[in-house]
């Protein structure tokens, strides 16, 4: 079938003389994760990742994946005709490196202009023009083919009081347009959902688990446009926006907008996640100020309300996981168990808690060999029956009204090697080095991230991934410009100084394809410590609460200090968790939480 379509593709590409077309997983919105209707990128390859790109020619067919995906990846495309280049392995090109070398001389190049960014489609049409050929950008040429695709999403929005927001949307529009001010910028086009649900204090339900709505906006010194399907709004959402000043527009007349901007207007805009059409769409005399959207560091500060919100949904967070550990290591082996019906169990364990919206994200529930594929799903055909031995990892976390969580527990079910146990403590050591980090202020997470890599680093060892993300309020649970990462990488945009408030993850593993994958995830929320003489002191407080299962550490691979920051973190689980659990909940908990 993958076959059948790469051919189809071929014969657009033919009937418009392209010799190459990209096909990116990408929204119009650069969004992380896109809606069915966008799923472009796995429909020509049959690769199921959350990420990745494929470049077809007439005689090949790529898909550029990363460390995360490399095995579900080479398993998915096996006899089908399509290579795998994996990203960031040496002598691996990256996908504008094999456009640059492959694009024939006077070739034609060709892309969706709506899914690829400003930034980009620029770096694709000087290759194209350093060939003396040219770029095809005018149309969806997978669209063409696709006969089945889905709609594009169109669901109800809701506005998120200012109990849960902390802050009025008026007062973000007026901070907003400072910051235009200090940028002598008379317009900011605004293209990313999540900025564009944090400003106007709206969620909707366009990505699953992610609760945002396709929009674009614009905010001028006076007026904010909102670019959005208007049937997904009801009366009350129609008052709310009169009663802020947002004046409706419908979602594709973005395009003309840019078109019609005089050109004695300056523009605020990013081209890392403006779409290429919007941008070329621009008059040749608007002056442009290229800038990541002022929003994007707003949101990522969350308030005091927000973080006192963040803080109560982890306490429900951890009573339904902690619920969940406790059925699972209570009655593995007593009962059937899959992949599957352990991570439903979970879900139920949520949806009991007081504001639930979603999960925020497919949780991954992945045994044994399974967790070495660090984004793996579990499927009817893969769901693997739980066994009182090995490791399960579980990945999850929920949206309530009040936060978002990202959670990772790797839980002993029975009997480990020595290895496995090793391999255990040492990323719960990682994990708490990282936790109880003191800094002073100027840091980044790359700073930082050799506290959590290093115990790893010191076997030989690795993770091909970042050690953390930050985490959105209700919304994207990777959000940045924060994160753990030992180096910088441009398209990640995770690398900023951390700043009181920042809510980030701390997530070291281990991955043993074949064998098996460990991974501790927490949140931590960065807050000042002491200012003296050398400055201002940063620190991280923890607030992701369930136990670290004591099953697979070994006390004697730790130093003193490491169990102390152990014991001290699981005698505020059970402070935290234990009010909220059954007698028998409660009594195992003390046990799993006990002093080592």
């Amino acid at each position: 079938m993958t076959a059948e379509r790469i051919e189809a593709l071929r014969a657009e590409m033919r009937k418009r003389k392209i010799d190459m077309y990209i096909v990116p997983t990408s929204d119009f919105h650069e969004s992380e994760y896109v809606g069915d209707y966008f799923k472009a990128r796995k429909y020509i390859t049959g690769f199921t990742g959350s990420a990745g790109t494929a470049v077809i020619t007439e005689t090949e067919a790529g898909l550029w994946a990363d460390g995360r995906y490399f095995i579900q990846a080479e398993r998915q495309l096996a006899g089908s005709p399509v290579i795998l280049y994996r990203m960031g392995e040496e002598g691996v090109p990256t996908v504008k490196e094999y456009v640059e070398k492959n694009l024939p001389e006077k070739g034609c190049l060709g892309f969706d202009g709506r899914v690829i960014n400003a930034k980009d489609g620029e770096d694709y049409e000087k290759a194209a023009s350093d060939k003396q050929g040219s770029v095809y950008v005018s149309e969806d040429l997978v669209g063409i083919i696709w006969k089945e695709r889905p709609q594009l999403p169109k669901n109800p929005v809701f506005v998120l009081e200012e109990i849960y927001a902390g802050e009025r949307t008026a007062d973000k529009l007026k901070r907003l347009r400072e910051k235009m001010t200090e940028k002598k910028a008379s317009i900011h086009i605004l293209t990313s959902l999540y900025d564009i649900a944090w400003l106007f204090n709206i969620r909707g339900g366009d990505i699953d688990h992610v609760p945002v709505v396709l929009s674009f906006a614009a905010v001028t010194e006076k007026e904010s446009y909102w670019f959005i399907h208007e049937e997904t709004l009801d009366e009350k959402l129609r008052s709310y926006c009169r009663d802020n000043q947002i004046i409706l527009k419908p979602y594709e007349e973005i395009y003309a907008y840019a078109e019609q901007i005089p050109e004695t207007e300056t523009v605020l805009l990013d081209k890392n996640i403006v779409n290429y059409r919007i941008f070329h769409n621009l008059k040749s005399g608007v002056k442009v100020v290229q800038e990541p959207n002022p929003t994007e560091l707003m949101k990522a500060i969350k308030n005091e309300t927000e973080l006192s919100n963040i803080r109560n949904a982890h306490v429900k967070d951890g009573v339904a996981f902690t619920k969940f550990m406790y059925w699972l290591k209570t009655n593995i082996g007593k009962q059937k168990i899959t992949e599957i019906s352990a991570s439903d169990y979970l879900e139920e364990r949520r949806k009991e808690q007081e504001l639930f919206v979603d999960l925020s994200f497919d949780t991954i529930s992945a045994y044994g060999a399974n967790a070495a594929m660090m984004h793996y799903t579990a499927t009817p055909k893969t769901d693997a029956e739980l066994k009182p031995e090995g490791f399960l990892l579980v990945d999850s976390g929920g949206h309530y009204l009040d936060g978002s969580t990202d959670i990772t527990r790797t839980m002993a079910l029975g009997a480990l090697t020595e290895e496995e146990k090793f391999h255990f403590t040492t990323v719960c050591r990682s994990n708490l080095n990282l936790a109880s980090a003191k800094f002073l202020y100027g840091c980044r997470g790359l700073n930082l991230d050799i506290l959590s890599r290093g115990p790893l680093w010191n076997l030989g060892l690795d993770y091909k991934c970042g050690t953390g993300h930050g985490i959105g309020y209700l919304l994207n649970v990777h959000e940045g410009p924060n994160g753990f990462r030992w180096k910088i990488v441009p398209e990640r945009g995770d690398s900023c100084v951390l700043e009181e408030g920042m809510v980030t993850t701390d997530e070291p593993g281990v991955y043993l394809e074949g064998k098996y994958g460990i991974r501790t995830e927490n949140e931590l929320i960065c807050k000042k410590a002491e200012k003296n003489e050398y400055g201002q002191f940063m620190e991280f407080e923890t607030v992701t609460y369930a136990p670290i299962d004591l099953d697979a550490i070994l006390p004697e691979e730790m130093t003193a200090s490491e169990r102390n920051l152990l014991n001290h973190y699981h005698e505020m689980v059970y402070e935290k968790i234990s009010p909220f659990l059954t007698e028998e909940e409660r009594e195992w908990l003390k046990v799993y939480t006990r002093a080592i």
